[in-house]
């Protein structure tokens, strides 16, 4: 699959240029973010989080930890209460429309219109961002052809099944060519051959040169696909690094007892199941 998507210069042996060369814009820079809204819940408590353009990154954190709103705040669907978000070097409030051209989102909700084609769905979202109607045209087909869609061309999004609305999602959130794709969410109730399905194409856009932010609760997709992963909790970021790093700071040997000890709940580790029933023997 090859979405046309421009790839950005990496050195060769993969380390960060000189001192001497200007450092490369950051896909996504959040300084001190705040949200506090009108009831006083602080859902963010002054993160802090970077994002080096063409990475993968991975966002992990309970229900109610901040993830949406870092996400909703970071594409013009709410407004800080104080902070900065910079996507490319564009401020997220100050030039949103350059902010907002450059992200490309798949939220969890399938918000799509029941009453729109397949191929509408996707010209319309183009059409939104500006792109000629001669663009957009090559563009759905593009899309429907790397999503397995063509056949879906001209039916109406509700007489698709669960996992074609999850392809349509995801190729939506590409239809402008951004160069962030945020996924929140983006495998939640579907099987796990979409599953796998779908790491396949996204592993393959963020190869082709898009950075990526994921949000999932399967902590096999992040470590799968995610080089980086930041923990949020209670509005705040915890910790970042591999997967390995994690496990090794919170003193335990995987991600997944890792992120237990995130949310307080260690007793739920297999390590710990797998002595019960050892000892029940």
């Amino acid at each position: 699959m090859a979405l046309s998507h421009p790839r950005n210069p990496i050195r060769n042996d993969g380390r960060v240029e000189s001192s001497a060369s200007p450092s490369p814009t950051p896909a996504l820079r959040i300084t001190d973010l705040v949200k506090r809204y009108p009831t006083g819940t602080e859902a963010l408590k002054g993160v802090s989080l970077e994002i080096p353009d063409g990475e993968f990154f991975g966002l992990l954190g309970p229900n109610g930890a901040g993830k949406s709103t870092l996400i909703h705040c970071s594409t013009g669907l709410a407004s800080p209460t104080s902070g900065a978000i910079e996507i490319f070097g564009h401020n997220a409030v100050e030039d949103y429309r350059e902010a907002r051209e450059a992200v490309g989102l798949a939220p969890q909700d399938l918000n799509i219109d029941w009453f729109l084609t397949v191929e509408e769905t996707l010209d319309f979202h183009g059409g939104y961002f500006g792109m000629s109607k001669k663009d957009r045209k090559e563009r759905v087909s593009e899309l429907l052809s790397a999503f397995s869609l063509e056949e879906k061309r001209n039916n109406r999004t509700r007489e698709l099944s669960g996992g074609m609305k999850r392809r349509l999602i995801l190729a939506r959130a590409l239809m402008h060519r951004p160069r962030l794709l945020i996924l929140d969410e983006p495998t939640a109730g579907v099987d796990v051959e979409l599953r796998l399905e779908l790491w396949h194409y996204v592993r393959q856009i963020n190869e082709e040169g898009t950075t990526i932010l994921l949000t999932t609760h399967y902590l096999e997709e992040a470590e799968q696909l995610c080089s980086r992963i930041a923990f949020i909790n209670g509005g705040q970021i915890i910790d970042q690094g591999t997967s390995g790093e994690l496990a090794q700071r919170f003193g335990v040997g995987s991600l997944e007892d890792a992120y237990l000890e995130l949310v307080g709940r260690k007793e739920l580790s297999r390590a710990h199941v797998g002595g019960d029933a050892e000892a029940d023997q």
